[in-house]
């Protein structure tokens, strides 16, 4: 690793813990855990699992921490692994549950600062496999600043019939519909999801996983291995020997996480046609990281970045079928000699993005899952941010080019998922309709709920193209059609989605940029008057914490900074 002459101690942190006198009772406590004496020579390093069998999407990665430990063994580290919680988006999604959902995200971050900070390790694995657990982890590296190394858990293989999870969402609208039968149903149940691993088309999981490796804070490939492959396992033992290099080294997330590297994640994320989730998580990572990054940003990327991959929810292939042509390092290859990616960032290999990518072959001939960049799915972003008298904060749409770019409609509110949920399945949706579904924000959930049970119903009943969904909740990375969240205010706090009322002009145009309400400020003036804030769903425990806690969509949703802060400019490292 080339690196400027400086002192560098690898037990800077465990030091701390664990020598002298004073700290004998701490080294009697380690020895119950299987230290020897030249264990307390060696720098410690924390193995931050996020194993469940709670999900499939995590269901493995007990296997997967004992590899990455293994591997910082006997490259002359000592690890210890630890737990931190996870939640499952697909089991909780459309009930009352998926108010934890992304409220789990910043309890995972505090749990792996809290943990590595009370043990004084001095680097990092950290392996996460589903949507909120992988950002948590990148937010608490950040935060804590010490040589880390993220492992993706990895995605699913296809269900029958290429089916995903999305296959089983879509397939209850059209048993709504009465397209799919009861016995249709139930095999699409039984056989869509085959094992362990993450969702399997480019949905918040897979987009973030390669989010990450671009960022440069994942060993290459990292975001395209099969969960149960032997690429995967050797993934966490190149990830064990990485994280005790970095600490030798001393090199840090910060050192990682600079604008450039976000600005790389942003364009491959673009590139990859990825989950909104991606702008929510890589704002909250940035923040973490101390570098300014704005929805603006998004705008200025996705300006000249164009949409290459065709990937479900909007295309037509599975992670599965990408890993199988080469993975993402190809892509990322192409799109730096594009001059569309700086590859002057440093990974945790210890060498450049540029550098990593020198030996990467391209694509076979032939395929058809990323396309050339003179032909594209879309010359730019499908992650457009929207301004308007509805989102003075902004508010994200995933807009592929396949529905339209501009839809005006009438609104139909609804100030909960499932009641528009049961508007649709009862038919009472009609095209022409702009969905407003609304107090579902981070504080008005609270917890941000996704949209996908709505979003898949709509598919499913065959209205993808005919009615468009706004939000001040989010959507699924699964969740494709015209659809707007994140809005800004939310509805909660007042903002102007709170006072549309049935029958109201909206429209969206993608070229413009604009979500606007055809009423007059007068008249919501006039309404804002008589307007009441809802009661919360929650009065206590962690959903009522986060509610008082957490920051605008706009900013991320965190929790880790006081409300002044989020005001503030936030110096950027460069």
């Amino acid at each position: 690793m080339t690196r400027k002459q400086k002192t560098i101690d690898p037990r800077a942190h465990s030091r701390l813990v664990t020598d002298g006198v004073a700290q004998t009772p701490a080294r009697a406590m380690l020895r119950a855990v299987g230290y020897v004496d030249a264990d307390f020579a060696k720098p410690s390093v924390g193995i931050a699992s996020t194993w469940s069998n709670i999900t499939p999407c995590n269901v493995h990665l007990d296997g997967l921490a004992s590899a990455a430990a293994a591997a910082v063994d006997a490259a002359g580290g000592k690890s210890r692994t630890f737990n931190t919680i996870t939640v499952s988006d697909g089991i909780s999604m459309g009930s009352p549950g998926m108010r934890y959902s992304l409220v789990s995200r910043e309890v995972i971050a505090d749990s792996i600062e809290t943990v590595v900070g009370a043990q004084g390790f001095d680097g990092v694995v950290a392996i996460g496999g589903c949507d909120k657990n992988m950002p948590g982890c990148l937010m608490a590296l950040a935060r804590l600043n010490r040589p880390a190394v993220f492992v993706y858990g990895g995605t699913i293989r296809p269900g029958a019939h290429r089916r995903d999870i999305v296959s089983v969402f879509e397939a209850i609208g059209g048993h709504a519909n009465g397209t799919v039968s009861n016995a249709q149903l139930r095999e699409v149940e039984a056989t869509a999801i085959p094992g362990a691993g993450s969702c399997g088309g480019m949905y918040t999981a897979n987009t973030m996983a390669s989010a990450i490796e671009a960022l440069g804070i994942s060993l290459p490939n990292s975001s395209a291995q099969e969960a149960t492959s032997a690429n995967k396992l050797e993934d966490c033992k190149r990830a064990g020997a990485a994280v005790v290099r970095l600490v030798k080294a001393g090199i840090k997330p910060a050192d990682i996480l600079t604008r450039k590297a976000f600005e790389n994640a942003i364009t491959t994320t673009i590139a990859l046609g990825g989950s909104t989730n991606a702008v929510l998580h890589l704002l909250a990572i940035a923040q973490a990281a101390d570098v300014k990054l704005t929805l603006d940003d998004f705008t200025r990327i996705g300006k000249r970045v164009p949409v290459l991959a065709d990937v479900k929810p909007s295309g037509k292939y599975l992670m599965s079928e990408l890993i199988a042509i080469g993975g993402i390092q190809p892509l990322m290859k192409r799109l730096l000699k594009q001059g569309l990616l700086h590859g002057d960032c440093l990974t945790v290999t210890g060498k450049t993005l540029a550098q990593n990518l020198k030996n990467v072959k391209d694509y076979p001939q032939g395929q058809t899952i990323i396309r050339d960049f003179a032909n594209p799915i879309k010359k730019d972003s499908h992650l457009v941010i929207l301004y308007g008298n509805l989102a003075a904060e902004g508010a994200v749409a995933k807009i592929t080019g396949k529905e339209g770019l501009r839809f005006e409609g009438t609104a139909r509110c609804f100030n909960s998922e499932e009641q528009c949920l049961q508007a649709i399945l009862d038919g009472t949706v009609r095209a022409g309709d702009v969905l407003v579904i609304r107090y579902e924000g981070p504080k008005g959930g609270p917890g941000m709920r996704e949209m996908l049970s709505p979003t898949g119903a709509i598919m499913g009943k065959g209205l993808g193209d005919q009615v468009a969904l706004i939000t001040d909740g989010r959507f699924s990375g699964g969740s494709h059609g015209f659809v707007v969240g994140h809005v800004s205010p939310e509805a909660a706090l007042g903002g102007p989605l709170a006072l549309v009322r049935d029958g109201d002009p909206i429209t969206i145009d993608a070229k413009k940029r604009t979500l606007n309400l055809g009423v007059s400020a007068a008249e919501l003036t006039r309404r804002r008057a008589k307007w009441r804030a809802p009661v919360s769903f929650a009065t206590k425990g962690v959903l009522a914490k986060y509610a008082r806690e957490v920051s605008s969509a706009s900013l991320g949703a965190v929790t880790d900074c006081a409300p002044e802060a989020t005001k503030r400019a936030v110096k950027s490292r460069r």
